[in-house]
């Protein structure tokens, strides 16, 4: 019976360990928050920026190197630069998060 309970002081550990990871998580997402992450499509004729949290921040189009009366295209491009700016911030948050989870000492994918 007691022996169960030899464990329970490991248990105070435990939930500081897990304190400690949702601090650093909500770090890492109110950075993320605060990252721009931009990508661009076509030769630079469209770049879509978004941030950590996958929002879109901004749009720009390079009137020069696209025919702004070609609206399928245009779509087309701004569609292809948001998702590609959106894998890119997918990508960084990932690599955030292994990074915070080798410094915790947790093992790798845990925390992705």
């Amino acid at each position: 019976m007691f022996d169960a309970l030899k464990n329970l002081g490991g248990l105070g550990e435990l939930m500081k360990q897990g304190r400690a990871l949702k601090e650093k998580m909500k770090s890492i997402q109110e950075e993320m928050g605060r990252k721009e992450i931009s990508a661009d499509v076509g030769d630079g004729r469209v770049t879509a920026t978004v941030n950590g949290k996958f929002e879109l921040l901004k749009v720009r189009i390079d009137k020069a190197k696209i025919d702004t009366s070609n609206t399928e295209l245009m779509e087309d491009l701004i569609t292809a630069a948001i998702r590609a700016a959106q894998a890119k911030a997918a990508e960084y948050m990932k690599q955030e998060m292994e990074k915070a989870a080798a410094d915790m000492g947790l093992p790798p994918g845990l925390l992705s």
